[in-house]
Parts: structure tokens; sequence; C-alpha cells
């Protein structure tokens, strides 16, 4: 039985222990001591709704009964809990369940590898496989694009921060305009601006002076999550789809984040319409266990035997209990929950934007959501859009904090407050965050910026 001390001397023994590259316990400082669905106690007894969830990884929050029966039936079978890349009835069962959930395009061409167990392990194998397949060395990644922080997933990445002291990132790697509305990097917006972006795109490919030699592959997020909640619009990925397909450079998805069920489909570029060449996974495919695979065309399999390997991508609990999400996913319509729900929760949202000044948009897919804030003091810009205002994104976090919400922040200049429930959140709940997030703001509004009618006179 667990005797709780508080938060204190845990955090304590954190500072002095830990690295200085730790993150999350400088904003959410608590030891969390116990867990349940939603919700997260941590060692002085408060209660939070937790809307980070492992960063997506919980599909089904902390602890669902049948992830954990999942587990304790492999550990009272007897079955080995680690096997490298042998197979067993636990593996066998995880590959027909995720093979059963991917569109007919793919799942009929579909090999799957293994990785090590975090996503950025599985970006680095998708990048060693395309090049393996293609022999070509250019990557092409996207602005606000986010692939881990392994050094070749963060020579992928957009966020500089962690890229400005790291010498050496992967080269070859050519940055991409990708469409943000309220941010367009063309000025112009929405539909027009998404055509823009895909006609350069075009025409960059096309051009046989333009500098970069012949792509490896093409990696994007179909909703960037780190990058600040931002969806690519449909018809723009299905013209990346058919650009790529015409020059021959596998177009790879990264659904580290977005599978499973997040954006309202199983997968994020189903709402396109489309089958890419290279979907990367992990998150929630295990059950809240590390677990990684690259799932891709078997036109593309032409690495030799040990080409990448990892000591733990035989996790077999992590099987077990990503086996359990996808059927549960899968067997209780949770993707189409997800959009129902997400539509709901972006519409309380907006009413929240319309009370107070500082949201310059809410937007989303499913239950992947981002609120971005704004200061309503500085000039707008072509497309109407304010300054980012990362202080006061800071201070309505906290004020969620203190109020018993967790929240994430993201985007650029850290000014998306982020909202990523599990997937088994019920309406009431979210009725719950908004209001707590609502209070949170206009409590931050007034300190920060003042009320919207003193900034309006």
């Amino acid at each position: 039985m667990h005797v709780s001390v508080g938060n204190g001397p845990y955090l304590d023994s954190q500072r002095r222990r830990e690295s200085n590259a730790r993150t999350y316990p400088r904003k959410i400082p608590a030891a969390f001591i116990s867990a349940s669905g939603l919700r997260v106690k941590d060692a002085d007894g408060k209660t939070y709704l937790d809307c980070l969830q492992g960063a997506g990884t919980l599909a089904l929050g902390h602890n669902h009964p049948v992830v954990l029966e999942a587990m304790q039936d492999v550990l009272a079978s007897g079955l080995p809990l680690h096997t490298l890349d042998l197979t067993t009835p636990v593996k066998e069962k995880f590959v027909d369940e995720l093979f059963s959930l991917l569109p007919a395009p793919l799942a009929g061409r579909a090999k799957i590898q293994f990785c090590g167990p975090s996503g950025a392990d599985a970006v680095e194998a998708a990048v060693k496989l395309v090049k393996t397949a293609t022999g070509r060395r250019t990557m092409f990644s996207f602005h606000g694009g986010y692939h881990g922080m392994t050094h070749g997933a963060l020579g992928l990445t957009g966020n500089l921060g962690p890229k400005r002291r790291v010498s050496g990132l992967m080269a070859d790697v050519h940055f991409l305009p990708y469409p943000y509305s309220y941010r367009c990097p063309f000025g112009v917006g929405h539909a027009e601006g998404a055509r823009i972006g895909s006609q350069f795109i075009e025409r960059l490919l096309d051009d046989p002076e333009s500098g970069i030699v012949e792509g490896a592959g093409m990696i994007l997020e179909a909703v960037q999550g780190e990058g600040g909640v931002i969806p690519s619009p449909d018809e723009w990925l299905r013209e990346l789809r058919r650009i790529t397909a015409k020059h021959g450079v596998p177009l790879m998805l990264d659904e580290v984040q977005t599978g499973i069920g997040r954006t309202g489909a199983m997968f994020a570029f189903e709402h396109a319409g489309i089958a890419p060449d290279v979907v990367v996974l992990s998150k929630a495919i295990g059950g809240g266990l590390p677990l990684a695979v690259v799932v891709y065309d078997e036109a593309l399999d032409v690495w030799e035997p040990g080409s990448h390997a990892g000591t733990f991508r035989g996790n077999q609990l992590a099987m077990a209990a990503g086996t359990a999400v996808l059927r549960y996913v899968r067997e209780n319509g949770l993707a189409e929950r997800a959009s129902s729900l997400g539509a709901g929760m972006m519409d309380r949202l907006r009413r929240v934007q319309a009370d107070v000044g500082c949201i310059g948009d809410v937007r989303g897919r499913g239950l992947m959501i981002g609120v971005e804030i704004v200061d309503p003091r500085g000039g707008q810009d072509s497309l109407g859009s304010y300054p980012a205002h990362p202080e006061l994104a800071k201070a309505i976090q906290q004020g969620c904090l203190r109020r018993g919400l967790i929240l994430e922040l993201g985007g650029r200049h850290g000014s998306v407050v982020r909202f990523l429930p599990p997937l088994i959140v019920t309406d009431e709940e979210l009725e719950t965050i908004a209001e707590i997030f609502h209070d949170a703001v206009r409590e931050a509004e007034r300190v920060y910026i003042g009320r919207l009618e003193e900034v309006q006179a």
C-alpha cells in the first residue's frame, strides 16, 4: 500500500537527480500516485483532469480494464516477455489486429517492421527504409513538423529550439511550407493558401535546376501536433499523394500521435482518402507501454536482414496491451465518437473565444484540438491574425493546473494550448474541461492584457 508523503520530497529528489533536459515537471510540479481514465491524483491528494494523457499515448485513459486484463493474462500465461523479433502468439494477434484496421489499398500490400520502443526510432527506421529502397539521399519535411528527438528525426523536425546547439544533423533535408491558415506562409490562408503550397511543391520537384536532387521520401503529419495542432486540408494531402507518386518519392505519414482514432478516423490520412507508402506508428499502439512500428508498401522491402534492429522490438506486454486498445477502439467505434465529441468541444471553445480577446484560432480534428493564444493589442497582419502571446499561454496553462486541469502547450512560440483527452472521455467531462479553461483564460487575460473592452477602447 502506498503511503503518501506529499509532492515535495518527490519533487526535491527529482530536481537533485534528474537531467536538466526534463520538461513536463517544470510545468506540472506534481508526483502522481494513482490514475483512472481521465483522472490522476498527486501525492498531496489533489485530483486532476488529464488532457495530456502521455502526449496522446493513452487512447483509453489511465489503467483501462481491458488493457490491464490483457497484460495480466500474458503475465499469468508463462509466455516469454522479451523475444527480439522472434514471433509469438501475442505478436501474431497484434499484427492481425493492426492490419485489419489499415485501409484496403495499403493492407493488401503491407509489410511491418518492429522498431525500438519510441516513435523517433520508427522514424529513423522509415528514413533508412526509403533511402535504401530508392537509392537516394534527399528527404523532404515540413515547417512546423515534429518527428522526434533522436539525431536523424531531429533533423526532420521544424522546431529550432532543440536543434540550435546540436551539430551534424541529417544532411539533405529540405523543409516545405505546410498549410497553416491562421499564419499562412503565403499570406493567403484557407484553400487558396493550400493550393499555392501544393503548386509550389510540384514546381520545385519538376524543376531540373532547383538545386535539390531527387527525393528519397517526404514525411509529414496529417495533423501537426507539437507544431500547433494544424490539420492539413484533405485536398492538399491528395495533391501531395499525386505529386509524390508522379516523382516516385515515397510518401511517409507520421501517425505517431494522430493514429488509432485520435482525429476521428483510425488514421488521420484516411480523411483524405489516400494510401501512403509508409506509415509510422507508436504511442497508442502500445496501450501505454513502449512500442513502435513502421508499416509500408511491400515494394519498399528491399533492405537486408539486420538493416534495422532494436533490443526491445519484441515487447510482448506492449503488444498485448496494444491489441486490446486496437480492438476496443474498433469494436466501440471510438474514432467516430472522437469526431462527434471533438466537434462539440470545438464549439464550446469557440464560444470561449467569442467571450475573450486573446484567442486567435480554435482548430483541430477529432479529439486533437488546439487553441492559439494571441495578443489582441498587437497589430493584425494581412490575414487579420494577431501576434502570438506565449507568456499568456503559460499563464493560462498554470491557471488550468491550479483548477485541476492538465494541458500542454505547443505550436509556434509555445502559444497554442493543446487538448488531448482520452478517446473514452464523456461529453460531460468535456463540458467541465471547457468551463475550467474558460475561467483560466478570463483570469489570465485580466492579469496580462486587461479586459477585452479596455483593449478595444
